[in-house]
């Protein structure tokens, strides 16, 4: 659906907008009056979330803390979106994108040391994990009432920032943006490199009732090009220079830096886009496969996310891709220098302050 489009359908959705406003509003009310029951934990509970759907930069921030907190036993908490099973799930070496889901699989094939686990009932997860483990993230967890985390970073996308947002159906929030209370930190992410005074003051100006060290800014940082099935011999990536041309099939939510990104390193990008978590279908590969091999250009490659390439390695699909230079781009979030020592900072002693296990961690953390 266009920009246009949106426009004039926006206006008509309102009157649900509003419906959906107030329910949320009861339920959250529900929760802070003590109605409904939340459920606070005696150990360390950090969750990663946001008010809008999708898009925001979670999985990148998620695996920015357990970096950041690598001294400690981590547990990552998912709720696993789009997988194919129900209840709680602990990752292990059968574990696929339909099982766990795709975000879950990039933690556990990328941090070997970090339990990975989803259930949506989060309530449910922790109470699996928290015997064994020092702290818990939680991805996407922030609207999940039933748990009151310790610590709560809220997410939201510069661009977004920059312009009105409506409540779902009609725009993306989830709840009304006055729910950022809740957090401790908010993160802006996919800011530019430099965010002018003007934008910070702007930004800033949204969040009357946190002082100006609650909220940080943060980039993309985009590295080297990684096979994606690196044990069938791919061509190495270095092998493309600029003037190659670009399959980009991707089922993320906003591809807009991604493509931006992309389109400043390679001559031409061909996208293939779907929706957000989408399972790719063989007829949508075979797609794929038959517009690479009839391009004329000799020097060509297909590009996809890491998160996407998680569902690229199902058996079905994986047999269409493998003999073609499939790889994906590695990102990571750059918080801004301005803001990186108090956001890490602040995190650590959150961290340090609730653990059970106090003394073990004390002496680094005083490093730091």
């Amino acid at each position: 659906m266009n920009s246009r489009m949106i426009k004039y359908i926006q206006p008509l959705l309102f009157p649900f907008a509003i419906l959906y406003g107030l329910i949320v509003v009861l339920r959250n009310k529900c929760y802070d009056l003590g109605i409904f029951k939340s459920h606070q934990y005696d150990l360390p509970v950090i969750c990663v979330g946001n008010l809008a759907v999708g898009g925001s930069g979670k999985t990148p921030v998620t695996e920015y803390l357990v970096q950041l907190l690598g001294q400690y036993k981590i547990a990552i908490l998912s709720r696993g979106y789009g997988r194919a099973t129900k209840g709680f799930i602990q990752a292990d070496q059968s574990a696929t994108a339909a099982s766990i889901g795709d975000e879950p699989l990039q933690y556990y094939q990328k941090f070997p040391d970090v339990t990975v686990a989803v259930c949506e009932d989060r309530r449910t997860g922790i109470e699996r994990l928290r015997s064994s483990h020092d702290l818990i993230i939680l991805d996407d967890a922030f609207q999940h009432r039933k748990v009151s985390p310790g610590y709560s970073i809220l997410l939201f996308e510069f661009d977004k920032m920059l312009r009105s947002q409506w409540l779902l159906p009609s725009g993306n929030l989830r709840e009304p943006f006055s729910g950022y209370r809740r957090a401790q930190k908010i993160l802006i992410t996919k800011s530019p490199l430099e965010v002018d005074d003007a934008a910070k003051h702007r930004i800033k100006g949204k969040f009357a009732d946190f002082n100006e060290h609650q909220i940080a800014f943060a980039s993309i940082q985009y590295h080297n090009l990684k096979p994606v099935y690196p044990k069938t011999g791919a061509i190495n990536n270095e092998s493309f220079g600029t003037s190659a041309t670009v399959f980009l099939l991707t089922g993320i939510a906003n591809t807009k830096p991604l493509l931006s990104y992309l389109e400043g390193q390679y001559r031409k990008v061909h996208q293939h886009r779907y929706p957000d978590h989408h399972k790719f279908s063989k007829a949508e590969i075979k797609a794929l496969v038959k517009a690479f091999e009839e391009h004329p250009d000799p020097e060509k490659l297909i590009v996809t996310t890491e998160k996407d390439a998680q569902r690229l390695l199902d058996e079905s699909i994986k047999d269409l891709l493998v003999n073609l230079p499939v790889f994906f781009l590695p990102i990571k979030v750059d918080i801004h220098a301005s803001d990186q020592a108090t956001f890490n900072q602040e995190i650590l002693e959150y961290v340090s302050k609730h653990t059970r296990n106090r003394s073990v961690h004390q002496a680094k953390n005083k490093q730091l």
